[in-house]
Protein backbone atom coordinates (compact mmCIF):
# COMPACT_ATOMS: atom_id res chain seq x y z
CA UNK A 1 0.00 0.00 0.00
CA UNK A 2 1.39 3.44 -1.25
CA UNK A 3 1.31 6.38 1.35
CA UNK A 4 0.22 8.65 -1.52
CA UNK A 5 -2.79 9.87 -2.32
CA UNK A 6 -4.35 11.19 -5.96
CA UNK A 7 -6.69 14.30 -6.31
CA UNK A 8 -8.31 15.31 -9.45
CA UNK A 9 -11.63 16.50 -10.50
CA UNK A 10 -14.16 15.20 -13.41
CA UNK A 11 -17.38 16.76 -14.73
CA UNK A 12 -18.41 18.70 -11.47
CA UNK A 13 -16.97 16.27 -9.41
CA UNK A 14 -13.62 16.36 -6.85
CA UNK A 15 -12.29 12.92 -6.87
CA UNK A 16 -9.72 11.57 -4.17
CA UNK A 17 -8.21 8.32 -4.68
CA UNK A 18 -5.82 6.31 -2.43
CA UNK A 19 -5.05 2.34 -2.57
CA UNK A 20 -8.32 0.54 -3.96
CA UNK A 21 -10.65 3.35 -3.34
CA UNK A 22 -12.02 6.08 -5.27
CA UNK A 23 -14.08 8.55 -3.65
CA UNK A 24 -16.29 11.29 -5.54
CA UNK A 25 -18.18 14.17 -4.22
CA UNK A 26 -19.50 17.70 -5.35
CA UNK A 27 -16.96 19.89 -6.44
CA UNK A 28 -17.59 24.37 -6.67
CA UNK A 29 -19.70 24.66 -9.45
CA UNK A 30 -17.21 26.72 -11.54
CA UNK A 31 -13.81 24.20 -10.86
CA UNK A 32 -11.70 23.47 -13.82
CA UNK A 33 -9.00 21.99 -11.92
CA UNK A 34 -6.86 21.55 -9.30
CA UNK A 35 -3.40 22.97 -9.52
CA UNK A 36 -1.52 22.32 -6.53
CA UNK A 37 -1.67 20.93 -3.26
CA UNK A 38 -0.47 23.23 -0.36
CA UNK A 39 -1.16 21.41 2.61
CA UNK A 40 -2.16 18.00 3.46
CA UNK A 41 -3.51 17.87 7.36
CA UNK A 42 -4.44 14.22 7.66
CA UNK A 43 -7.59 14.44 5.84
CA UNK A 44 -7.62 18.54 5.72
CA UNK A 45 -5.89 19.95 1.94
CA UNK A 46 -5.41 23.11 1.31
CA UNK A 47 -5.18 23.55 -2.66
CA UNK A 48 -4.76 26.19 -5.22
CA UNK A 49 -8.06 25.30 -7.78
CA UNK A 50 -8.74 27.17 -11.10
CA UNK A 51 -12.00 28.49 -11.56
CA UNK A 52 -13.89 29.57 -14.68
CA UNK A 53 -15.26 32.79 -13.19
CA UNK A 54 -11.24 33.60 -12.36
CA UNK A 55 -8.19 33.61 -14.73
CA UNK A 56 -6.09 33.34 -11.48
CA UNK A 57 -5.82 30.25 -9.19
CA UNK A 58 -7.66 30.56 -6.10
CA UNK A 59 -7.01 28.85 -2.22
CA UNK A 60 -9.28 26.19 -1.68
CA UNK A 61 -10.21 24.07 1.34
CA UNK A 62 -11.43 20.46 1.55
CA UNK A 63 -12.20 18.17 4.57
CA UNK A 64 -12.15 15.01 3.94
CA UNK A 65 -13.16 13.75 7.68
CA UNK A 66 -16.65 14.55 7.43
CA UNK A 67 -17.27 13.17 3.67
CA UNK A 68 -15.66 9.90 4.77
CA UNK A 69 -17.71 9.40 7.55
CA UNK A 70 -20.88 9.86 6.00
CA UNK A 71 -19.87 7.24 3.78
CA UNK A 72 -18.75 4.88 6.86
CA UNK A 73 -15.59 4.74 6.68
CA UNK A 74 -13.51 4.89 10.14
CA UNK A 75 -11.51 8.29 8.81
CA UNK A 76 -8.73 8.09 11.01
CA UNK A 77 -7.91 4.95 10.11
CA UNK A 78 -7.98 5.37 6.26
CA UNK A 79 -6.62 8.59 6.30
CA UNK A 80 -3.51 7.48 8.78
CA UNK A 81 -1.25 5.97 6.31
CA UNK A 82 -1.55 8.67 3.88
CA UNK A 83 1.67 11.28 3.73
CA UNK A 84 1.44 13.14 0.93
CA UNK A 85 -1.47 13.94 -2.05
CA UNK A 86 -0.62 14.96 -5.38
CA UNK A 87 -2.64 16.22 -8.18
CA UNK A 88 -3.09 14.07 -11.38
CA UNK A 89 -5.05 14.58 -14.51
CA UNK A 90 -4.89 11.22 -16.60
Amino acid sequence: MSDEAILSSENKYTIFKYDKYIIRFRAPYSLERYTQVKVWDHGYLVVMAKYSHNQNDEEEYIDLIPILENLYFNAQEFLAPIKKVRIQYD
